[in-house]
């Protein structure tokens, strides 16, 4: 707009001027471009700049005026005149050059807008480098929208990450709203089903309601009625009694007269009558001895519903006693059987009573060790409680081991060889660390840990002895897991009396299978559920019968005194007349690992009962020098234990048989030999013994 007004203003002396600029311009600017050259201006024949209307016929420029500028001078008929003159040749050759640009431009990829500029921007960079004059304005127009334009792209280019993050978390937020929408749809459905329960509900309360309101009313008439009925009868009652006082009047007085006039009747008269009545009397005198002879049997019905209930009722407990006189019989039958083998026992106990009283020295005075033993009499009396003699020596063998073994300050290494266990393989000598028995059990107990999470993770049992040692060798490290091998290895060799020690040695050792470990564990679980299934209450007690009751069903192959043996263990902290057991307390264990008498009397029975059914097998099989191969075996175990499964009955077959696996039946070996390998395994009674199955505790008191 301004270049316009700025040529309309232009006189001819300014237009030769701009005709050398422009000569000038051409001469110092020899190097513009083809393009550029192709745009140079086209002056008009008199030397001055085209003024072609802007708002002429096939105008491609729209004039734009600034809002506060006033419109041009200039009469209608002097616009007139201009739109004849034709569009300069200057103007059409830049719109064909950006007509020719745009078209030659691939506007179908992603940055056409920017393609489609640069024609523009070199068309208007031509413009400032031609119009001196205004360089500098346009310049700075340029640069403006440049940075506008760059600015624009970088905040663009900015919040690509946004959008990306916006539709991301766009999509996230309606997958949300679907689920939502999708539980919120089940939580209505059901609702919906609840309140149309509730509804069906709510209609029969009603019907049933309406149905009593409507009983109600009937009861109520009927009470009416009869109350009515009642009140008339009482009325007629009243009445009738009135009229028969009445009629009893008037009779004494009929007879009263008939007295008075009788007596000036006949003789004759009444000599008949007296013997009309005398034939009356004899009539009925006769039919009253018929009637004594016919029903002399007969008793009334009130006596013979009397009693006939108390004949039911002397019936039902005739069958009450004699059901409970069964029941004494057996038990009587029972207690017999159970005097008889108690007869057999105590002649045995006092046979060897005998024999150990010959052969044997006295009693030692068990007393004299708590001298010697640190921690005095007190700490002595607590190890020796509830002990055997036996089990007093291990004590006192095990302290005494232990002392020595304080006092050593290093172990000798038993070498390497292939018959050292590998836990144990070092040559020199070990350094004894000198652990507390907590110390060992708390590190005991971890292996126990680590290793189950092993083989459940592994799906197979791996060895004791291996696992041993890379457990140790994974937490001290290899320089320090022998010093502790050889430290745990002696602790655990001189600590029978120590559960957690004894049981981890014995099948380090290889004495007894890993098996009973876990089998006794899972005993031990399998009774702390089932009483506190029986803990209606979850107060953790439980009254002495029931907690007798729930071992007859957790031991149901256990004897009447074995159980006794446990519930007495169980009360051996309490006082005599208390009779709840707190059972939770049972399985506690102390910081040693040494359990409460219940659990260790548990074990012991486990032990001892092992050892009586390997008695049976053994009984079973005959003479110990004698060999056996599997099909004997399995028939002495199926007789001493019918209910034995297949399953378990190959698994001891196997534990014996080992070698020659080609043909296990072939193979024979010695008694002793069987019961030494069943007796390293994992071996328990599956059913009652056929001899003792009367004395088990699997029949009902």
């Amino acid at each position: 707009m301004a270049a316009r007004r700025a040529e309309k203003r232009t006189s001819p002396e300014s237009s030769s001027k701009i005709t050398s600029c422009q000569t000038r311009i051409c001469s110092v600017k020899p190097t513009l471009s083809k393009k550029q050259k192709a745009l140079s201006f086209q002056l008009s024949a008199r030397g001055q700049w085209s003024m072609w209307p802007a708002f002429a016929a096939g105008q491609t420029v729209l004039r734009n005026h600034k809002p506060c500028s006033a419109p041009e001078e200039g009469t209608p008929s002097n616009e007139q005149a201009l739109l004849t003159i034709p569009k300069p040749r200057h103007l059409e050759q830049l719109e064909s050059y950006l007509r020719k640009e745009l078209q030659t431009l691939d506007l179908t990829k992603g940055s056409s807008q920017e393609l489609k500029l640069q024609p523009y921007r070199e068309i208007f960079e031509f413009f400032i480098d031609n119009f001196k004059t205004y360089k500098p304005l346009l310049s700075a127009i340029k640069n403006e929208y440049e940075a506008t334009l760059a600015h624009q792209k970088e905040t663009i280019r900015a919040l690509e990450p946004l959008k990306a993050m916006v539709t991301t978390v766009s999509e996230e937020c309606t997958q949300q709203i679907l689920a939502l929408q999708e539980k919120e749809k089940v939580e209505i459905s059901t609702l919906k089903q609840e309140k149309h329960h509730l509804l069906k509900f709510i209609d029969n309360m009603k019907e049933e309601k309406s149905s009593l309101q409507t009983q109600v009313e009937h009861l109520q008439l009927s009470v009416a009625e009869e109350y009515t009925r009642y009140l008339q009868e009482y009325g007629a009652r009243k009445l009738l009694l009135a009229k028969l006082n009445e009629m009893h009047n008037e009779q004494l007085n009929v007879k009263q007269h008939q007295v008075q006039g009788d007596k000036g009747e006949d003789v004759v008269k009444l000599t008949l009558a007296l013997k009309m009545a005398r034939q009356d009397l004899t009539k009925a005198q006769v039919k009253l001895n018929a009637m004594t002879a016919e029903y002399g049997d007969v008793v009334p019905r009130r006596d013979f519903e009397s009693l006939e209930k108390k004949y039911s009722d002397l019936l039902q407990e005739m069958k009450t006693l004699r059901k409970d006189f069964e029941q004494l019989h057996e038990e009587y039958e029972t207690l017999l059987e159970i005097h008889r083998e108690t007869a057999e026992e105590r002649d045995s106990f006092h046979t060897q009573l005998q024999e150990a009283e010959r052969s044997h020295t006295p009693r030692p005075n068990w007393a004299k060790c708590s001298e010697v033993i640190p921690g005095g009499v007190e700490r002595w009396g607590c190890l020796a409680e509830g002990k055997s003699s036996n089990q007093l020596v291990d004590v006192l063998l095990e302290e005494i081991g232990t002392g020595v073994l304080k006092e050593m300050n290093v172990f000798h290494g038993w070498g390497k060889g292939d018959k050292v266990p590998v836990y144990l393989r070092y040559e020199g000598d070990i350094k004894n660390k000198k652990p507390t028995k907590k110390d060992v059990v708390n590190i005991l107990k971890d292996i126990w840990r680590e290793k189950i999470a092993l083989d459940q993770q592994t799906g197979k049992q791996s060895s004791l002895p291996e696992f041993f040692l890379s457990y140790l060798q994974k937490k001290y490290g290899d320089a320090s897991a022998v010093e502790w091998s050889y430290n745990l290895y002696e602790y655990m060799r001189l600590c029978p009396s120590n559960h957690i020690m004894s049981s981890f040695y014995e099948i380090l050792t290889g004495k007894v299978a890993e098996e009973q470990y876990y089998d006794q564990n899972q005993l031990i679980s399998d009774l702390q559920k089932k009483l506190a299934a029986c803990d209606s209450s979850s107060n953790g007690s439980l009254p002495s019968e029931q907690f007798r009751m729930a071992l007859k069903e957790a031991f149901p192959l256990k004897r009447r005194d074995a159980i006794q043996e446990l519930v007495d263990a169980s009360r051996f902290n309490l006082d005599s007349d208390e009779d709840l057991i707190d059972y939770t307390s049972l399985f506690k264990e102390d910081e040693e690992g040494n359990p409460e008498p219940f659990v260790a009397k548990l074990r012991n029975q486990y032990i001892s009962e092992k050892q009586e059914y390997l008695q049976e097998l053994k009984n079973s099989l005959g003479d110990v020098t004698r060999e056996v191969d599997a099909d004997d075996l399995k028939a002495a175990f199926y007789r001493i234990d019918p209910e034995i499964n297949d399953q378990m009955l190959d698994a001891y077959i196997s534990l014996v048989y080992q070698a020659k696996r080609e043909q296990p039946d072939q193979e024979v070996v010695p008694v002793d030999t069987v019961l030494e390998s069943l007796r390293a395994g994992n071996v328990r009674r599956v059913g009652p013994s056929p001899r003792k199955e009367s004395t088990t505790d699997s029949e009902g008191e």
